[in-house]
């Protein structure tokens, strides 16, 4: 868990809803193992449009569009997250991880 004393992050993941680790989402994946790492907390975003590297368009317009951009956001103080960050490294189905210090960090009834 995250003290007040602590340097915080926000780490950035994105990724294609469509990218897989073994037989789950490259998303599931990621959760899961920040759980087992005890990131202090995470939140998954699901875009309606974006596009990457190859300038091609992601929409939900598209009819059954399986590849929408997913966004992953990860806070923890900036050790975990650069523990963290040294396993994604590893997957090359991520798009690009951003890092942004955080000024404050409040959590109610901690």
């Amino acid at each position: 868990m995250i003290s007040t004393s602590d340097e915080a992050v926000r780490m950035t993941i994105y990724i294609g809803e469509d990218k897989r680790h073994g037989d789950v989402s490259l998303c599931q994946a990621i959760i899961d193992k920040a759980r087992r790492l005890n990131m202090a907390g995470a939140t998954v975003y699901r875009g309606i449009e974006g596009f990457g590297r190859s300038t091609r368009l992601h929409t939900y317009e598209t009819l059954m569009s399986q590849d929408l951009p997913v966004v992953i956001e990860i806070i923890d103080t900036e050790h975990k997250a650069e523990t963290f960050h040294q396993l994604l490294k590893q997957v090359p189905e991520i798009a690009l991880i951003t890092f942004e210090p955080l000024a404050k960090v409040w959590f109610p009834g901690a």
